[in-house]
C-alpha cells in the first residue's frame, strides 16, 4: 500500500484523512470514539488490492482539529464534503460504534452517496449513561510522553500507542477528553429512521457479548431490507478482538456488492 495523509478546509478547520491507496474500489472507513482513521491500517492491507481504503480522522479526533459542534448533522456534512473534495460517490461505507452511525445517517440522507452499508456493533437507539464520562479525569496534553502515560493511569495502556506529538516536542491525546464527553452525548437518540432510511445492501456486524447492541442486531436486520446480520465472537471492538473472522465477514460481504 501508498499510505499518504492529506486534509481538507473547511472554513478554516481541518479535516485530515488517511488514503491506503492502491487500484481498487473506494471504500471509506469511519472509527469509533477516541480513535482515528489510520484503525484501519489492518483491515486496509487485507481488502488490498481490490479495495482502496479512505479513513478520516473525524472531527475532534486525531489531526483533525477540534470543534464546538459534534452534532449528527456536524458529522455527516463533514462525509459529505469529504467525498464531493475526493469526487467519489456512490461508495462502500463502514462504520464502528460513532463511525457506524454516521455510516447508516449519511446513507438515509445522501444516498446518492452510499452503494452500501457495514456496520459494526451500534444500535438504532442509543442512551446514556454516558460511557465516556471516565476522560474528564484524564490529562490532554504534557511535557513528555511518559509523563502523559503516567497521568493517564489505567488509561495509559489503552491510548499509549496513540499519543501525538506536537512541533513544540510536547505530547497529547488524539482527542480532548471534553469534546468526547459532548460527542458521545450527542449520538443519543432513537435513530430508527435513519437506519430503516436507506435499502443499500448491508452487513450488520456485531458482538455475541456486548452490551451496546443486545436486544437490538436481529430487529435491526429483520425491518431493514437487504440487511446481512453476521454475529461474532467478542463484544465492541470486533476488529479487534477477532480480526481474522471480522475481516472475512466484510470480505464475503464486499464480495456481493456490485460494481
Amino acid at each position: 500500500m501508498n499510505i499518504t495523509r492529506a486534509e481538507l478546509d473547511l472554513d478554516g478547520r481541518r479535516l485530515s484523512y488517511v488514503d491506503f491507496g492502491g487500484p481498487g474500489r473506494p471504500l471509506l472507513a469511519l472509527h469509533g470514539h477516541l480513535d482515528q482513521g489510520l484503525m484501519w491500517a489492518d483491515l486496509a492491507a487485507a481488502l488490498a488490492p481490490q479495495w482502496r481504503v479512505i479513513a478520516p480522522d473525524q472531527r475532534g479526533h486525531g489531526a483533525s482539529d477540534r470543534t464546538a459542534d459534534y452534532t449528527r448533522e456536524g458529522y455527516v456534512a463533514d462525509l459529505v464534503a469529504l467525498l464531493d473534495h475526493l469526487d467519489l460517490g456512490p461508495i462502500v461505507v463502514l462504520g464502528h460504534s460513532l463511525g457506524g452511525v454516521n455510516a447508516y445517517q449519511l446513507a438515509a440522507r445522501h444516498p446518492e452517496l452510499v452503494s452500501a452499508l457495514i456496520v459494526e456493533d451500534i444500535g438504532a437507539v442509543i442512551s446514556g449513561p454516558n460511557r465516556l464520562d471516565f476522560l474528564l479525569a484524564c490529562p490532554y496534553q504534557a511535557a513528555t510522553r511518559d509523563e502523559l502515560v503516567a497521568g493517564l493511569g489505567l488509561a495509559g495502556p489503552m491510548f499509549g500507542d496513540r499519543l501525538m506529538e506536537l512541533p513544540d516536542g510536547t505530547w497529547r491525546l488524539p482527542f480532548h477528553p471534553e469534546d468526547m464527553v459532548l460527542s458521545e452525548a450527542s449520538n443519543w437518540g432513537d435513530h430508527w429512521a435513519d437506519w430503516l432510511g436507506s435499502d443499500r445492501p448491508a452487513l450488520l456486524l456485531v458482538g455475541k457479548e456486548s452490551p451496546v447492541t443486545a436486544g437490538q442486531a436481529r430487529p435491526m436486520a429483520d425491518k431493514r431490507p437487504n440487511t446481512r446480520l453476521v454475529e461474532l465472537n467478542g463484544d465492541h471492538f470486533l476488529h479487534s478482538q477477532d480480526p481474522a473472522a471480522f475481516t472475512a465477514a466484510i470480505r464475503d460481504f464486499l464480495d456481493s456488492v456490485p460494481a
